[in-house]
């Protein structure tokens, strides 16, 4: 039986129950706090108690069992402070190792590994670290791979995390979980590189993939043997408003594929790279203190009314994360 790393320890893929696949507790950018401590408000113990309260609300209204949170460098990870945020709290939450680039990896990896494949092991060795030895120099383990595909695609930097990402899959088995854009369809980009790498594409999810209003490019990437997430619920695009992502949502379990869809709203509870008042302006009608919410309270209503079964919901909160993990 396969195990999947927690903030609190490993449990049986078995065990997972309804899973969130991409949510965020906090975005606590580290050398802002560093230079400017408190920037945007972080204050711990505060948003702590607020994502304790808001995790438990979680579990208690709507059933969730597990949350996984892909927050890595690059976005703020803080592992201590979302350890204790799950502490006490009925839900399972699963961190990552990995990078979030847009364009390019800090200048730091610039002149040391000019050489491609040295950047890749570089990425690699510190991935690796998280695997073996624990996040941020606690004992927490990662349960999943993050890596990116920005609007700028596949530029060097993000070539070799993709392959760094790849390597560290199969040395350790974890699977991998992306941030994709649908600009530019590069979960397409992602899954080439992952199969010369010798991934097994069923142990990875294509991010963001509702942003796009094209199912003729969500099949491709479900054909292409990868797990897609819809995993950005409440939030429109310019050229896939929410009743259209809906509509494509159940297009796709109306075709048979309800088993290769993962489901998300990707809120946080804090990020200071975009403080709480824009958050507000930005969703109007969310509780900021409570975010999590939109799969249950909208999507999986409107996914009723458009004739999709409980047995295709259950596939996509519970049966598809859990072959992901195993």
């Amino acid at each position: 039986m396969a195990t999947v790393n927690t903030v609190n320890g490993p449990v049986d893929a078995d065990d997972l129950g309804v899973t969130y696949m991409h949510e965020h507790i906090f975005m606590v950018e580290p050398e802002m706090q560093h230079y400017w401590p408190g920037y945007a408000g972080w204050d711990e113990d505060l948003y702590v108690s607020k994502a304790k309260a808001a995790l438990q609300k979680l579990h208690d209204d709507h059933g969730v069992t597990t949350v996984v949170d892909p927050t890595v460098p690059g976005l703020g990870r803080n592992v201590r402070a979302v350890a204790r945020a799950s502490e006490g709290v009925d839900l399972n939450v699963v961190v990552a190792t990995g990078w979030y680039v847009r364009k390019d990896l800090p200048h730091l990896f610039s002149l040391p590994f000019n050489d491609p494949d040295a950047k890749i092991k570089a990425l690699e060795t510190l991935f690796m670290r998280d695997v073996e030895e624990g996040l941020e120099g606690t004992a927490i383990k990662p349960g999943v791979i993050k890596c990116t595909t920005a609007a700028d695609g596949l530029t060097a930097d993000v070539d070799a995390l993709l392959r760094a990402s790849a390597r560290t899959h199969l040395r350790s088995g974890l699977p991998i979980i992306t941030h994709s854009d649908h600009s530019n369809r590069s979960g397409l980009v992602q899954q080439a590189i992952f199969r010369e790498e010798g991934v097994d594409l069923g142990a990875v999810v294509i991010g963001h993939t509702n942003q796009s209003d094209d199912v003729n490019y969500l099949l491709e990437l479900i054909d292409g043997g990868s797990l897609i997430g819809f995993d950005q619920c409440g939030f429109a695009s310019p050229n896939a408003p929410l009743d259209k992502q809906l509509e494509n949502l159940a297009e796709l379990c109306r075709r048979g594929y309800s088993d290769r869809i993962v489901l998300s709203n990707d809120r946080m509870i804090f990020q200071d790279l975009m403080p709480r008042e824009i958050l507000g302006m930005m969703w109007p009608d969310a509780d900021l203190d409570s975010p999590y919410g939109q799969v249950h309270v909208s999507v999986l209503p409107g996914l009723r009314e458009l004739g999709v079964g409980e047995d295709q919901i259950n596939n996509m909160l519970v049966e598809a994360p859990r072959s992901y993990f195993s």
